[in-house]
């Protein structure tokens, strides 16, 4: 069974994501981009297991069964739905983003071209209810790449240790990543240009080597508080996140503060898992193993939320498309906490409402699929009866048509005149 820190670590970051997508302040902002993003990574990198280096299979299907298939699944639905959200008023064409962006409803050609880039580069997804799609493409890509990286260093250098090769993928990602961002080059075919992706590794591997060195397991508070300090200076005199425009700049900001930022949450993490109450720390376990549910629909919660806002401020219901929030006024404390309320339980009670009436009325995907596949044995049956049928009909038809022009044309025999 995996520690419940971790699960608390996520379920914190996970909280912090709603937050900075819910109108918190700005200097709490400053803080929560660095690290909420990155702590993910690094619990990712954390629990990766060498014997993946001789098992790529498994670990190319765990990937692509929890990450890939998930995007695809979600991003299809959002597209499907996206242009009946705007008469519901869930998207607006007149109320956008802070900066003045807004969608619009999809033609024919668009709403094709988005379905092509959800399944082939994991892009096209709706960018206002899918917001937050970017990470599941940046954790897929940046876990290929650092078994890659891996395997790589493995080869060169057969008899490194675990530790020399997570040192020698840092190294190498922090190069390139330099690279990358003080020439602004992108990585071609990659959605948004990479730097997502390549920042990913760099905490995998972070997260790696702090299992090497058994790090969190001697983590006391005469390291949790420099960490903090570290934290609260990066967030005050040089804020960064995992922005995919970043420059040379916000890149050397961003992995020493993401790294203390995690160290402080497994510290908290540990001690609530020591000193509070039982039901807080399964309540926060909770949330840390169901945050795939949260990163999918948290946004789309937040319309909840929006639709009380709207109805205190007599505003147009058009003022709903908002994004991520209703922007105007800006939230206070209350609308705040809503928000964060309704992106953190929604989503985790639509989860445990789905799986009870799936329970209860015995509809779960694995019991549908049987009566999907008879359904789909008839409809083909009815579609091959109906084309021989109508064969058929068509080849007595032509006969008939053939038979009277002969009839014609024997009736109208100059011989018989």
């Amino acid at each position: 069974m995996r520690d419940q820190k971790f699960s608390i670590v996520k379920a914190f970051a996970i909280i912090f994501v709603v937050m900075s997508h819910a109108g918190a302040p700005a200097w709490l902002n400053n803080g929560l981009y660095i690290f909420h993003v990155p702590a993910f990574f690094i619990c990712a990198g954390y629990f990766f297991h060498t014997k993946y280096l001789s098992d790529e299979r498994t670990y190319v299907l765990h990937r692509v069964k929890g990450l890939y298939v998930p995007f695809v699944k979600w991003s299809l639905l959002f597209l499907v739905l996206h242009n009946l959200f705007f008469p519901l008023g869930l998207l607006s064409e007149t109320y956008g983003n802070a900066s003045g962006g807004v969608l619009h409803p999809y033609t024919w050609h668009q709403f094709c071209q988005n379905a092509w880039s959800i399944v082939s580069n994991m892009s096209g997804y709706d960018t206002f209810i899918g917001g937050a799609f970017w990470f599941f493409r940046a954790f897929f890509l940046a876990s290929l790449a650092f078994l890659v990286l891996f395997k790589i260093i493995r080869k060169l250098r057969p008899e490194s240790s675990d530790r020399e090769a997570g040192w020698a993928i840092l190294g190498t990602v922090f190069l390139l990543l330099l690279w990358k961002t003080t020439e602004g080059l992108n990585i071609t075919g990659v959605a948004q240009g990479g730097y997502r992706e390549l920042t990913g590794v760099l905490f995998m591997t972070a997260g790696f080597l702090l299992a090497r060195y058994e790090a969190v397991s001697r983590l006391t508070w005469r390291i949790a508080l420099p960490a903090a300090a570290v934290l609260v200076l990066a967030a005050a005199y040089f804020p960064s996140a995992m922005n995919y425009k970043a420059d040379v700049w916000e890149f050397l900001s961003l992995p020493v503060p993401a790294v203390c930022g995690f160290i402080v949450l497994f510290y908290v993490a540990a001690f609530i898992c020591e000193k509070a109450p039982k039901i807080l720390v399964n309540g926060l376990a909770y949330i840390g193993n169901h945050t795939l549910y949260i990163f999918v629909f948290h946004l789309l919660a937040f319309k909840v939320a929006g639709a009380v806002k709207v109805a205190w401020y007599g505003l147009p219901w058009q003022a709903m498309g908002g994004h991520p929030y209703v922007l105007q006024p800006e939230n206070n404390t209350f609308f705040f906490l809503l928000y964060v309320l309704a992106g953190v339980a929604l989503p985790l009670l639509w989860l445990e409402g789905w799986r009870k009436l799936s329970a209860r009325c015995d509809f779960s995907i694995k019991n549908l699929l049987p009566l999907l596949m008879q359904l789909a044995v008839l409809l083909c049956k009815l579609v091959v009866r109906g084309g021989k049928a109508i064969w058929r009909g068509c080849k007595a038809a032509f006969r008939s048509f053939i038979e009277s022009v002969k009839t014609v044309l024997a009736a109208s025999s100059s011989k018989d005149e």
